[in-house]
């Protein structure tokens, strides 16, 4: 199976979210299955210039954008087993960071006509194209309009994922048919047209011969008015084609028995982990107590995740006999919350602002509780690494938090962590009381403990899924009709 990967960002080369792991680590994990995955996305000057050295060109051409040629490149590498591709064009995509300029819809309307153009030149001939979140919206699009009669892509499927669905690339009706060359047959029907603009990822979604979401949950919840982003009614008419696949994480770089930035290695020993938190309270200031509850915070502070509930019944939460870490930054509204706390209670918060990741993989390894009451979490890569690293997690039942965390039942002694469903402040504070009185039960915690131990949560799970899917898919669909070509 030969697959090429589309996306905005992959690590190891560029990261600012989940998208980056996700399109690093699986195809790794498809290739170990047999596949032929690689990676197509834009060379970024954030790129490391230690990795950029390893690349090579292999091609040069235009790519027609409005009424201009433009220059691209195509560069190629082997990083760590897997062939990564760069798109070259210094005025779209050397710029410091990847995303937030005034002409983005141009930047990656031009990386998705760039990736229909590598086709002629790689040396590599997909069966299928997958394509991740907004920025490669319209690569399913152009390969069932523009380009469904070219030799080069008529044998080729695609494959599109929501990451996250809030974020579309949506933008005005004429400036996509100005950088399209295209007229008001762009938003007919069966086109990009959405509430009078144009709209990236409903292209993917109208177009790609499958589509995926991050979790099942959440290829649920999206199907819904209130989760659905006003794309709702589109995913419910396309449900058939639509799965849920819950990501994984890298179990060898995360993994608590070879963490170089823990101090004390554990596997299951609550013992040991518990010295790594007395090794945390010392390390940030708290009061230094292995029978203290030692609830673990690594987020951004916004209220997508929660933190309007923690702020409602913050002062509840600290009459508690617990201590809370919190590592993140976002709106000015919840860091000044923990920092207030924070130099009123000394020995129990304790913040840092930013992101540093020795620290936070010290908060995975020497907190006893993850806190993470998501309004929406299309999948969640956090509660994986508290559960990896045996910190039970606390989490709304909403999208992936739901398809991973089982509640804790102590008839069966089944569950793995703690979890809400209502989006209500006291809801989240009776859960927490929950916890910590199970805290104080020594086998109850164990056993949730040795609970968290028996599920797989590397990529290895995920990529059987994708391969199976991968194995339906005809490159030859011709039962929906397409939209009319477009010159």
């Amino acid at each position: 199976m030969k697959v090429l990967f589309a996306a905005s960002e992959a690590v190891p080369l560029v990261k600012t979210g989940g998208l980056a792991d996700v399109a690093g680590a699986l195809p790794k994990a498809l290739n170990a299955k047999g596949a032929d995955v690689r990676v197509i996305l834009p060379k970024y000057d954030a790129i490391p210039a230690a990795l950029l050295e390893q690349f090579e060109i292999i091609a040069t051409f235009s790519v027609r954008i409005g009424l201009r040629d433009q220059y691209c490149g195509l560069m190629k590498a082997e990083l760590d087993g897997v062939v990564y591709y760069l798109i070259d064009n210094e005025h779209y995509f050397k710029r410091g960071v990847l995303y937030g300029y005034g002409d983005d819809a141009e930047r990656f309307i031009f990386f998705c006509y760039a990736v229909m153009e590598s086709l002629y030149h790689l040396d590599f001939h997909p069966e299928i194209i997958h394509c991740h979140d907004w920025q490669t919206g319209l690569i399913p699009f152009l390969h069932k309009t523009r380009y469904r009669f070219d030799p080069a892509c008529t044998d080729i499927a695609t494959v599109y994922t929501i990451h996250n669905l809030k974020y579309q690339g949506v933008f005005g009706k004429e400036l996509f048919k100005e950088l399209m060359n295209a007229g008001e047959e762009l938003f007919f029907s069966e086109g990009i047209e959405f509430y009078g603009a144009g709209n990236c990822m409903l292209a993917g979604l109208r177009y790609a011969d499958k589509l995926t979401t991050v979790s099942p949950t959440y290829a649920q919840e999206i199907q819904t008015e209130y989760y659905g982003e006003r794309l709702d009614g589109l995913l419910r008419h396309r449900s058939a084609d639509l799965v849920g696949i819950v990501n994984g994480i890298d179990t060898d770089l995360f993994d608590p028995m070879n963490d170089e930035a823990i101090p004390f290695p554990y596997r299951g020993s609550l013992a040991r982990k518990r010295k790594n938190k007395v090794a945390l309270q010392r390390e940030l200031g708290l009061r230094e107590s292995e029978e203290t509850p030692l609830i673990g915070v690594v987020s951004r502070l916004v209220d997508q995740k929660g933190f309007d509930l923690i702020a409602s019944v913050f002062e509840e939460i600290l009459q508690e006999d617990v201590q809370i870490v919190v590592l993140g930054s976002g709106d000015s509204q919840f860091e000044d919350l923990f920092r207030r706390a924070g130099a009123q209670r000394p020995g129990q918060v304790a913040t840092w602002f930013g992101f540093n990741d020795g620290l936070a993989r010290r908060i995975y390894a020497g907190s006893d509780m993850y806190l993470m009451p998501s309004q929406f979490e299309p999948c969640g890569l956090s509660q994986l690494l508290a559960l990896r690293y045996r910190s039970v997690p606390i989490v709304r039942e909403t999208g992936g938090l739901k398809d991973t965390v089982l509640a804790y039942d102590e008839y069966t002694g089944e569950g793995n962590g703690f979890s809400f469903a209502n989006y209500n402040a006291h809801d989240m504070l009776y859960t927490i009381r929950r916890a910590i009185g199970f805290y104080k039960d020594e086998a109850a915690w164990q056993q949730i403990v040795t609970n968290s131990a028996k599920e797989d949560y590397s990529w290895t799970r995920s990529a059987k899924a994708y391969m199976s899917l991968y194995t339906t898919i005809s490159p030859l669909r011709k039962e929906r009709q397409p939209w009319p070509v477009i010159s």
